[in-house]
């Protein structure tokens, strides 16, 4: 199948935009792509292959905190769409979220061919609608609706995570990244438990170098302490993945850093708080899952933690993040 234009939406962060990355590859071998994003998603579709056009905005029914709903901004960008003129439209959710609204927004703009996931009845608001909701990665999930609109990666593409090629890290290897923070606070290791980790792994013979957003400086100051790299706010998001991209294994929550290693091919310890299901949203690529995923909060989506004393993830040692290191290095994907 062939068109023209095609309208791959992600209103998420930047972990959810680059699990789109095979959809959008797909949809970029029959044609233009435009992606729309929110503006936490915008720094990961910048570094998406096959991405020709971003266009940014911030979703009231999907980003958190959520903005109020406006009739202007809601006519500026059914106005806006409009004017794209797109052929086709992938709209890519995750499991708890309805494309109808947006499917609504589309067919005021004007688009001819919107494809999605939905188990609520569309009436017509959707001309191909997968009703299915399999427990597969969440970008097998994407990639699912792309080919439902009749798009195929091209020959060669092996429908892995992918970035454009990052800068390269200016740290000496070998050593291993850190990354304590997380979007969601019910998905992080405690700070404390972060910086036992990063002497842990000093003690055991690795360089640690800690990475965080410009507002987590303090938190990545305190992991990092005498033991590591302390790059806290000191990178952008492509400098990050080159950081991750030269790194032997990296320690992470599950946020979009842990999906940005998968991206450059790099192995991850993966800290995963069962609030969503580790079989949808852990890395898709080599990983060591550590956290109790039969935790009380298993499949809650909270996002402060509900347990007294974090359990499902401040169990987790020190000494078990090293060994899983260990399991992982010298072993790229």
């Amino acid at each position: 199948m062939s068109a023209t234009r095609i309208l791959v939406v992600r209103l998420d962060s930047d972990g959810d935009v680059l699990l789109a990355g095979p959809a959008v590859r797909a949809a970029a071998a029959a044609g233009e792509v435009v992606l729309l994003c929110g503006h936490s998603g915008a720094q990961a579709a910048s570094l998406l292959p096959g991405v020709g056009r971003i266009v940014r905005w911030d979703c009231p029914w999907i980003v958190s905190p959520p903005p109020a709903v406006q009739e202007s901004d809601i006519d500026g960008i059914v106005a806006l769409l409009n004017g794209i003129r797109v052929d086709v439209a992938l709209i890519l959710t995750s499991f708890h979220q309805s494309p109808l609204p947006l499917a609504l927004l589309l067919r005021l703009a004007g688009v001819p061919r919107i494809v999605a996931r939905s188990t609520d009845y569309p009436g017509s608001l959707l001309d191909v609608r997968l009703r299915d909701d399999p427990d597969v990665p969440e970008s097998e999930r994407a990639l699912s609706v792309a080919r439902a609109a009749g798009f195929e990666l091209p020959p060669g593409d092996d429908g892995k995570l992918a970035v454009v090629p990052p800068p390269e890290s200016s740290i000496p290897s070998p050593y291993v990244v850190l990354h304590p923070g997380a979007s969601v606070p019910a998905r992080a290791w405690s700070p404390d438990r972060s910086a036992e980790a990063a002497r842990a792994l000093s003690e055991a013979g690795h360089r640690v170098v800690v990475t965080g957003g410009p507002g987590e400086t303090a938190l990545t100051a305190h992991v990092a302490g005498a033991h590591a790299v302390d790059l806290g706010g000191r990178t952008t998001f492509a400098e990050l993945a080159g950081v991750l991209a030269g790194a032997e294994a990296v320690v992470v929550g599950n946020t979009g850093p842990a999906h940005l290693a998968v991206a450059v091919g790099t192995p991850v310890v993966s800290l995963f708080a069962p609030v969503v299901p580790a079989e949808r949203w852990a890395p898709h690529g080599r990983h060591v899952l550590l956290g109790d995923q039969n935790a009380p909060c298993a499949g809650s989506r909270a996002r402060e933690c509900p347990v007294p004393g974090h359990p499902c993830l401040d169990r987790v040692s020190p000494a078990e993040v090293v060994a899983a290191v260990d399991e992982l290095v010298g072993v790229r994907t």
